[in-house]
């Protein structure tokens, strides 16, 4: 497995750019490092049954996300409202900043 750096983190909002939910909108949850996937809320959603427990008395069918590979996902451009790559800014000072290249505005981290 190939460990990529990845310029999305945990709540930002990203649109989905290829599969079954091509265009679909949502903020990032989760992002797992070791996989290069991201759950996205209310993207890829999968139904598992559950059998009745003490904790969960009732069971059934509990609904949840999936993880979607980070190269089928891109940042939305929160200055634009459109879906942008990221590129990275090195300040003389060390400070990084993420830089949309549509727009050439900064992207702040969420939070």
């Amino acid at each position: 497995m190939a460990r990529t750096t990845t310029r999305i983190v945990k709540g930002d909002r990203v649109r989905v750019i290829r599969g079954n939910h091509r265009d679909a909108e949502g903020t990032v949850l989760r992002v797992l490092r070791g996989s290069d996937r991201v759950v996205v809320q209310g993207v890829n959603m999968r139904k598992r049954h559950v059998r009745p427990t003490q904790a969960n008395p009732e069971g059934g069918i509990v609904t949840s996300e999936a993880p979607v590979h980070i190269s089928n996902v891109m940042l939305i451009d929160p200055a634009g409202g459109e879906a942008s790559r990221i590129r990275m800014r090195v300040e003389p000072d060390g400070f990084k900043e993420r830089i949309a290249v549509k727009s050439g505005n900064p992207v702040p981290k969420p939070g």
